[in-house]
């Protein structure tokens, strides 16, 4: 199947499908009328904020679950007590720590239905790791990318898998820099938290092109705004300045969410019937999502996101930095 006639045969459009869930629907929601026995679920960072809240579900509907963890202690504890999970070791900053879980986790010789690509860092301080990646890039997307390739094999074994990358409306706050992508001439936390989403955005879209002749699709999803551990390097002052939180620490946004609310997108993309042949979109309160408004806003998805060519250089680029490909075409 060439390029062209495998675009048309799967390509999804940007744009809502009426699922019947919304802004206020939870995780739990999403799942209620779904048995996910037998299969097997893999969220990174699924121990704290939206991703413990993503396993929690996920077990509950009957999925196995493992649970990719930084700090495994640290994760054991946070999970002790829910049955049908398995914690392993990954640190997404360091592409030997993603290598060493990809190894172990192939060696297991199980397949994959569920790729939650849910771990994160945001508005961290400036930080290199590996050969000097800015650390917001390489956490969320180089990571990633790398650890998607790697387990290519368990997730085109039996067709049907999906790739959820956990985005975020803070990609509106800058399209790939592809002059200064490892922001070596001026550090800025929030426009390289922004760059790093729209990585995940473009990521699931050239995956979905790469990967859907095998069964195997791809979303990015905005989970809303939610106060989780992702905000540890913000200080008070800043989130009370943003209209975050008010002087006690209370979330005074009437537009965020629970965490429980927050999961619920990345598990409606991971799950539902309703998307069933579909990918490479962009969604949001358990629904694909629009384009983003011209005027402005933080709703929708900017097309500098979704645009095809610079997934494709993208993908090109994440490989050669990475030196991982699944080799589709």
């Amino acid at each position: 199947m060439n390029r062209l006639t495998q675009e048309n045969n799967f390509k999804t459009l940007q744009h809502k499908i009426g699922s019947g869930f919304n802004h206020n629907s939870t995780a739990q929601d999403v799942l209620r009328d779904l048995d996910l026995s037998g299969q097997l679920a893999i969220v990174t960072g699924g121990y704290s904020g939206l991703g413990l809240e993503t396993t929690r579900a996920l077990v509950n509907a009957g999925a196995h679950v493992v649970v990719t963890a930084r700090r495994p202690a640290v994760a054991k504890e946070a999970l002790a007590g829910l049955e049908g999970v398995e914690i392993d070791e990954l640190d997404l900053a360091d592409l030997s720590s993603v290598h060493a879980f990809a190894d172990h986790f192939l060696a297991s010789n199980r397949s994959i239905d569920m790729l939650i690509l849910n771990a994160g860092i945001m508005a961290c301080p400036e930080t290199r790791v590996g050969p000097g990646w800015e650390a917001q890039f390489a956490t969320n997307h180089l990571g990633h990318f790398a650890l998607t390739n790697l387990l290519w094999p368990a997730l085109a074994s039996q067709g049907g898998a999906r790739v959820v990358s956990l985005a975020s409306a803070g990609h509106h706050f800058s399209p790939i820099r592809w002059d200064d992508i490892q922001f070596e001439h001026g550090y800025e936390k929030f426009p390289a938290y922004g760059q790093s989403k729209t990585a995940t955005i473009l990521f699931s879209v050239e995956l979905d092109r790469r990967g859907a002749e095998q069964g195997v699709r791809a979303f990015s999803v905005h989970p809303g705004g939610i106060m989780t551990p992702l905000q540890r390097h913000m200080p008070k002052e800043e989130m009370i300045a943003l209209g975050w939180i008010d002087e006690s620490g209370e979330v005074a946004n009437p537009a965020f969410k629970t965490p429980e609310q927050g999961a619920a997108t990345q598990v409606w993309a991971a799950t539902s019937p309703q998307l069933e042949g579909k990918g490479g979109v962009y969604c949001e309160d358990c629904d694909i999502s629009e384009l983003a408004p011209a005027d402005g806003g933080f709703y929708g998805v900017k097309e500098y996101a979704i645009d095809p060519e610079q997934a494709i250089r993208l993908w090109e680029l994440s490989a050669k930095l990475t030196h991982t490909d699944i080799g589709l075409s």
